[in-house]
């Protein structure tokens, strides 16, 4: 009986273990938070290019990055340029794929962590913390490169990217975009997260994705998730938003699927680059709920055996 009572013990602590390696990984709300909180705070000042307030944002990304095994993809995290004379750079995070063939082919997860500075003051405030446009989205990408780098689960590599100056006109992505490709990068897809921190209302899926029609993203995406995720909006397409993000320099520069997720539909959010864009008026609930509703289908995408999002003809 003894003997019998050790072996179901150790078949007991055998599954115990099991289980705890199987179970999925999961973001947790405050993750969130502590990423917008901070970077959205008044510390920051707004996180305008070439300020002291986005070195600050930009040193949080490389330690948030070095603590959850990110490594750089350039000799460090920074990919520098200049605008108007004065230092920018992007932040970049690398993590190689597990497959001997497909670790050749490369996604790339973005998002631009800079924002205005100073809007219009509203009773004495001044700073446009950027929030919602766009720590929301940087924090998207930063918890699914701590997905990634804790699971391996990425067969593809995968560039985390968290681009300056796209307040001053994509200047951060476009630079990447021309630097990655005179390397000739095998880009095969690149997914951009734009103002995510509040959720649609009255709508059957969870994003809408810009540039809807130029390729079958939306429908892969959602046959990955198994449900509606990502959607379409007429807005989307009337405000051309699919050009005044950080996906369009690698859809010139590659001609591969790179497209934006949105969560701002333009009657949900009213403090568009105003003071009034600050993390306590952020959803983290539903942000949580967004990252790990997108994670399955990026991890799909990502792994899929051949290149299965692919543009639609011109018409």
């Amino acid at each position: 009986m003894k003997y019998l009572k050790n072996i179901l013990g150790i078949c007991l602590v055998s599954l115990v273990i099991f289980s705890c390696k199987t179970k999925e990984m999961v973001i947790a709300a405050q993750e969130v938070d502590d990423i917008v909180t901070y970077l959205a705070s008044d510390e920051l000042e707004g996180r305008d290019t070439g300020t002291e307030g986005i070195e600050k944002a930009a040193t949080y990304i490389e330690n948030y990055f070095k603590e959850i095994g990110v490594k750089p993809y350039f000799d460090t995290y920074r990919d520098s340029f200049t605008v108007k004379g004065k230092n920018a750079f992007n932040v970049i995070g690398y993590i190689e794929g597990t497959d001997p063939d497909l670790k050749n082919e490369f996604v790339i997860l973005g998002a631009h962590y800079d924002h205005i500075g100073f809007a219009e003051a509203v009773n004495g405030d001044t700073i446009a913390n950027g929030a919602n446009d766009n720590a929301a989205g940087v924090g998207t990408v930063m918890t699914m490169a701590k997905y990634f780098a804790k699971t391996k689960s990425n067969k593809r590599s995968i560039l985390f990217t968290l681009f300056s100056a796209e307040e001053k006109g994509l200047l951060g992505s476009a630079h990447l975009a021309k630097t990655l490709k005179s390397e000739n990068l095998n880009l095969y897809l690149m997914l951009n997260f734009e103002m995510v921190g509040v959720p649609l209302v009255g709508k059957d899926y969870t994003a809408y994705v810009t540039g809807f029609d130029k390729s079958n993203l939306a429908a892969k995406m959602n046959e990955y998730a198994g449900k509606k995720i990502a959607g379409f909006l007429p807005k989307a397409g009337e405000f051309r938003l699919f050009m005044r993000s950080d996906n369009y320099p690698f859809f010139n520069e590659f001609n591969v699927p790179a497209q934006t997720f949105c969560t701002f539909d333009f009657t949900n959010f009213d403090h568009y680059h105003k003071v009034g864009d600050e993390s306590d008026i952020m959803d983290f609930n539903h942000m949580a709920n967004f990252v790990n509703t997108f994670i399955p289908a990026v991890k799909k995408a990502v792994n899929a055996p051949t290149k299965e999002i692919k543009l639609k003809p011109s018409k």
